[in-house]
């Protein structure tokens, strides 16, 4: 990455529009629709189509290196714009190993399709390996989904609308069916996002009634339960490192605030600024050395996943802890900073108090705690005894 300068994809200026945007967006519940024209018109949402289809042809360790230095100015739009990039760097992961199966989503985006990300539904701790929304096969290869999923980022934009979901009644059922679906009058979006933070994702309820993916879209139909299959590692890589990468930037940017608070705030005590007080001192470096440990990790495991290299079984333990100790840390790095920058911070109106607001979603999104713990300790110590 020597040679990747992020302000080559995300200028300054536009970074700037973007974070001057960021505050409205929280307090009106709103979708950040200047962010996604200006990232659009900017060519982000092509950043991992190659080169040769009309994208910029990142790696996925520079898009992670973007998506921080864009969580930074607006985490909101981070986010939703992460499930977008999240199908096309499944896309970049297959295609890098020989499978073409999603060239249609890399020449989608350099179109001008919004790809959502339509895996979580309420109460499916399954995840990747089960799903409450049936798939129904038809006589012409498509698929019709029923069902409710959750926490649909790009609500209000997206125009494909990429799935999972079971197949009960074929003869080699059940089956796990993997697909995209054009948005249609069989898919309702409730109009249901009133949240803690993160509001400007608009990450909807969508509800599918018998909503049709062509059998030219539906991508995969592998057996139910943990399985191999290229297309589930790329959706698990890609969306932890894309993850960790938002929350990461959440961190440098609470890091940034603090710093620049201690500087501005004077002690009454001593005459001097918070930036001479041993204690914050002390805050602002412990802020630090939690926040430097996260980039590198991020962009060594991304390199690994660019480079194909072979984690064996500890890969999904090596994912799930990556974004863990992200928004783990990053929660930690914001409270500090709100502690340094004091009492007018939990003033509604503050950047940190909206960031301390954002950062708690990051336990939200898979893989959560427990499930980041039984993952490691399974790699570690193996199955439970029976």
């Amino acid at each position: 990455m020597s040679s990747f300068d992020p302000r080559t994809h995300l200028p300054d200026d536009l970074l700037e529009r973007v974070r001057s945007r960021a505050a409205a967006h929280d307090q009106e519940n709103s979708f950040p629709d200047a962010d996604l024209a200006d990232l659009q018109a900017a060519g982000y949402l092509s950043i991992l189509v190659p080169g040769e289809l009309g994208g910029a042809g990142l790696s996925l360790a520079e898009a992670s290196a973007l998506q921080q230095r864009l969580a930074g100015a607006a985490p909101a739009t981070a986010l939703a714009i992460n499930m977008h990039l999240v199908w096309t760097g499944v896309a970049k992961v297959l295609a890098d190993r020989g499978i073409d199966d999603l060239r249609f989503v890399q020449e989608g985006a350099v179109a001008g399709e919004v790809f959502a990300f339509g895996i979580s539904e309420a109460g499916n701790d399954l995840v990747l390996f089960g799903s409450d929304t049936d798939a129904t096969p038809r006589p012409d290869g498509s698929y019709a989904f029923t069902g409710t999923k959750i926490f649909t980022s790009l609500a209000p934009v997206w125009t494909q609308l990429g799935l999972h979901g079971l197949d009960t009644t074929s003869a080699d059922a059940p089956q796990m069916v993997y697909a995209f679906i054009p948005r249609s009058d069989a898919v309702r979006v409730r109009d249901d996002w009133d949240t803690l933070g993160m509001r400007g994702t608009q990450s909807r309820t969508t509800e599918l009634h018998a909503a049709v993916a062509p059998a030219d879209r539906v991508v995969r139909r592998i057996a139910a339960g943990p399985n191999p299959d290229p297309l589930v590692f790329g959706i698990f890589s890609v969306f932890e490192i894309l993850l960790a990468s938002v929350y990461t930037g959440i961190a440098r940017r609470a890091l940034e605030l603090a710093v620049t608070t201690a500087h501005h705030r004077r002690s009454k005590k001593s005459g001097k600024t918070y930036a001479s007080d041993p204690d914050i001192r002390w805050r602002v470096a412990d802020m630090a050395l939690a926040y430097d440990a996260l980039p590198p990790q991020i962009e060594a495991l991304a390199r690994d996943v660019d480079g194909i290299a072979d984690h064996g079984g500890q890969w999904f333990a090596l994912l799930s802890g990556l974004k863990h100790r992200a928004v783990t840390t990053a929660k930690q790095v914001v409270d500090d900073a709100m502690l340094v920058a004091g009492g007018s911070s939990y003033f509604s109106s503050s950047e940190l108090s909206r960031l301390y607001r954002d950062v708690l979603a990051g336990r939200f999104h898979p893989s959560d705690p427990e499930s980041a713990h039984a993952t490691v300790a399974g790699a570690w110590l193996g199955p439970v005894e029976p």
